[in-house]
């Protein structure tokens, strides 16, 4: 295939903007105490993480439900869903910092939806 027709133009197609409610305005967890041997590095959550956890476990919604507001696929909501509460459960076993950062396609929600 001729250049510029498709090939070569890195892996994949582009992933789709998610919709997340709001940024959120904590974005900093540590421990109270500080560790007794070398910290270890911090654990970086994505928006799209946190906004899967949030609809999820504190909103109660399904996954399907997740997926509509934030305009992805429920396959994705569980993805991002199974990552979240990974990180969370490793912050409070291994008393590491959480920082939760944009990933880049993250889109907040219009007031009026």
């Amino acid at each position: 295939m001729p250049r510029g027709m498709g090939w070569g133009r890195g892996r994949g197609r582009r992933r789709k903007m998610r919709m997340i409610g709001f940024i959120p305005q904590v974005r900093h967890f540590y421990p109270a105490h500080p560790p007794v041997f070398q910290p270890k590095p911090p654990i970086f959550m994505t928006y799209e993480e946190f906004e899967a956890l949030r609809l999820v476990d504190y909103e109660r919604l399904t996954q399907e439900e997740a997926g509509q507001r934030m305009g992805v696929s429920r396959g994705t909501v569980w993805r991002a869903l199974t990552s979240a509460r990974k990180k969370v459960a490793q912050m409070l076993v291994e008393g590491r910092e959480l920082i939760i950062l944009p990933g880049g396609n993250e889109v907040p929600r219009g007031a009026d939806e």
